[in-house]
């Protein structure tokens, strides 16, 4: 067995899931697992049809209990890394070894895939990006260290950050800039490795919509309540 799997959370990914499987088996060999958070086309088919193990959830339950599955399931199996990545194709497996060589080596728990590092050329939207950027000097401001991407999905973790990822302080909605202060506080180290994503071809995303709103106001007290913690 690999030392190493790679999570992908998916829901309503029918059309890309399989493409992003058969990119991911271009540059690495090892266990797919495809957590298919409650959706109603056909990701799970594409998926087991292209070669990956697929964990069903019962309904959708959110991105961040998605993943967490996944990472629950790799501390069962043994397994001592895990990378996560999205199902539309927007993260480029062709960094899937950089990153893992970070944590491999020991100089970093977690190691985050930055968009804006100097690979590739990705441009957000405007609501986005600031977004990203007033986060980012957030988590840059507590974590005494310089966050370029605080939204990234794009991660490798070693057992240590799994098992944390995979324990209740976790936030099963959208784990962004609160987890790398969560991370910081709790004494891991994370660090950025430079990666080109490609732009995402799904129409409707999870910060569609009033979600944004939402988000802020999520991602904010999440902070704060985790400013406030002891532990």
């Amino acid at each position: 067995m690999n030392d190493f799997a790679i999570i992908i959370p998916a829901y309503n990914e029918a059309g890309r899931i399989a493409a992003t499987i058969t990119g991911i088996r271009k540059f690495v060999n090892t266990d797919i697992i495809v957590i298919n958070d409650g959706s109603t086309d056909k990701t799970v088919k594409e998926a087991r049809d292209a070669g990956a193990l697929v964990i069903e959830l019962p309904f959708n339950l959110g991105y961040g209990a998605a993943l967490q599955t996944g990472y629950k399931y790799a501390l069962f199996k043994g397994y001592r890394f895990a990378v996560q990545m999205d199902a539309d194709g927007q993260h480029d497996p062709g960094y899937i070894m950089p990153l893992l060589k970070e944590v491999r080596s020991g100089s970093a728990d977690v190691a985050i895939g930055s968009r804006f590092l100097g690979e590739g050329d990705y441009r957000p939207t405007t609501l986005k990006k600031i977004g990203m950027i007033f986060f980012s000097m957030i988590a840059s401001s507590i974590t005494g260290q310089k966050v370029t991407d605080p939204t990234s999905g794009f991660q490798a973790l070693n057992e240590k950050s799994m098992k944390f990822y995979a324990s209740d302080a976790y936030p099963t909605d959208f784990p962004d800039a609160d987890v790398l202060i969560m991370l910081h506080r709790k004494g891991m180290r994370f660090v950025e490795v430079p990666v080109k994503m490609n732009q995402s071809t799904k129409k409707k995303s999870m910060h569609s919509g009033i979600v944004p709103l939402y988000y802020l106001f999520k991602m904010v007290l999440s902070i704060f309540v985790t400013l406030l913690r002891r532990d």
